[in-house]
């Protein structure tokens, strides 16, 4: 973000607040190119941050009680907890995952307290970006630097996932939070979602004459129904069947065996992930060879394996890949939890314009509202911006 919106958050927070906050802070949302619901299985993901962010102002204060405010909040802008009070199930609405970080950084013994709060956000809520784990991010580094924690990134993503499980409620795996906070610009993350390692993979979309758009469906998306459960649950169940620690585990020679042991509605989630492990692999032996373009296909792929095996896709968005794609776009998928949300398009930068016309229309046609499109560019991730 720039040095414009790190001054309107300060301003903001002066008019709400009082005086000057100690700094402020931005960790932005995400798209992932390819590896969806991969990470809740210990397995890889290739996600990218967006310029889209969430900015936080802050100021510590000493009697214990956080003071929040959202300019997204509308009625309910405000709140006002008591930090010693935080528990699961104590906070309701946006509130519960700013409340949730400091809750987490409290279980685990670090010396927090109160703070008075002040965000804005310019990444769209419920679709599929990922504008919870920004929030949650933001919030993470700022109370990293104003507590003097002195935490590495993957703790700071660790803390952050725990809020969304424990205190949101939300059972996600942790891609989400270490792309806020992990990514560097002009790079994709290749992420390994059990030990945590990362590697920057170079992704320069212009360089090849290649633009990413982000079709939001408006389709909004709520991961906390049940249904996001409910899908990690039969992952878990399958790789207790199968005997391994993770479905991370089974690799593709010997999928065919193990779809044979497993009851009939197992089999299709454990074909999706051990099938996305490998085209994550795929896209980024493509990227390391300077072939972005060739991601194209992997990502048609993914979503149709999305959308036949994991069962996670909606009209909208079918019909936002299968309009891109008839338009010239290389290759288009959903991205994130699924439920609604977005769709990502990967297209040559002179029929992009092109390809959002096309998708449009086809909304049109089916009687949807018109998606929304914005252009994502591999962005930094989290950071003090002022």
């Amino acid at each position: 973000m720039t040095a414009d919106a790190a001054g309107a958050v300060r301003e903001g927070f002066r008019q709400v607040h009082g005086g000057s906050p100690e700094g402020v802070w931005a960790a932005p949302g995400r798209v992932n190119l390819i590896g969806e619901h991969t990470d809740y299985n210990d397995g890889f993901a290739l996600p990218m941050a967006l310029p889209q962010a969430v900015a936080l102002a802050a100021r510590r204060r000493g009697d214990g009680l956080l003071r929040l405010y959202s300019a997204q909040g509308g009625a309910a802008a405000a709140a006002e907890l008591r930090v010693a009070d935080l528990a699961p199930g104590a906070t309701e609405g946006w509130a519960r995952y700013p409340a949730g970080v400091v809750w987490a950084l409290r279980e685990r013994g670090l010396p927090v307290g109160g703070a008075d709060v002040y965000l804005d956000s310019t990444v769209p809520a419920g679709a599929g970006l990922s504008s919870s784990a920004a929030l949650e991010c933001a919030v993470a580094v700022a109370y990293d630097e104003l507590y003097g924690l002195g935490m590495a990134r993957p703790e700071l993503a660790r803390a952050a996932q725990h809020a969304e499980n424990a205190y949101a409620g939300v059972p996600c795996g942790v891609m989400d939070q270490m792309a806020s906070v992990c990514c560097t610009g002009g790079h994709a993350l290749h992420l390994d979602s059990r030990s945590l390692e990362v590697r920057q993979v170079p992704f320069d979309l212009g360089g090849h004459g290649l633009r990413l758009l982000v079709l939001d469906t408006r389709v909004k998306h709520d991961l906390a129904d049940g249904a996001y459960a409910a899908l990690r649950a039969g992952c878990e169940r399958a790789a207790r069947l199968l005997g391994l620690p993770a479905l991370r585990d089974l690799d593709a020679a010997g999928l065919p065996t193990a779809l044979t042991r497993l009851p009939g509605e197992l089999a299709p989630l454990v074909r999706h992930v051990v099938t996305e492990n490998a085209r994550v692999g795929r896209a980024v032996a493509e990227l390391a060879a300077g072939r972005p373009e060739a991601l194209g296909p992997l990502l048609t792929e993914g979503h149709a394996s999305l959308r036949d095996d994991y069962g996670v896709s909606c009209a909208e968005t079918d019909l936002s890949v299968a309009a891109a794609v008839a338009a010239g776009a290389l290759g288009a998928r959903m991205t994130g939890g699924g439920f609604g949300g977005s769709v990502i398009a990967l297209v040559r930068a002179g029929e992009a314009a092109a390809v959002a016309a096309a998708v449009a229309e086809a909304f049109a046609a089916a009687g949807h509202t018109a998606p929304a499109v914005l252009e994502a560019v591999p962005s930094p991730g989290a950071c003090r911006i002022g």
